[in-house]
């Protein structure tokens, strides 16, 4: 389970993510990263699965595996930043490994500096 201290809410934010942050896109997932200077705190984590995932038991499915690879990743992630992941369509058939390994590369690509 994701904290609620690491929870992304604000459709600002959300935005500010997706606009201005570094994209790394995969089979499954689209992830978008936005580290700003300055910024202290917790990293906050968003997720975005819409009805192209599929009916609302695949999306529910989708979004708890994707929280759960995010929760073990959040000592991976720079203080204060924020990152929104998208589901693909293709995500509704992926494993959980699959998965793992898709934002696992996207989170590599995002993050090199």
């Amino acid at each position: 389970m994701l904290p609620a201290s690491n929870r992304l809410r604000r459709s600002d934010d959300f935005r500010r993510a997706v606009r201005s942050g570094r994209r790394a896109a995969r089979r499954a997932v689209v992830l978008h990263v936005l580290v700003e200077d300055g910024r202290t705190g917790p990293p906050l984590v968003g997720f975005v699965v819409n009805k192209a995932v599929g009916n609302a038991v695949l999306r529910n499915r989708v979004h708890r595996r994707l929280r759960a690879v995010l929760a073990t990743r959040l000592a991976d992630l720079p203080a204060g930043s924020l990152t929104v992941v998208r589901a693909l369509p293709s995500s509704a058939s992926a494993s959980y490994d699959e998965l793992v390994a898709d934002v696992d590369g996207a989170l590599r690509k995002t993050l090199k500096s």
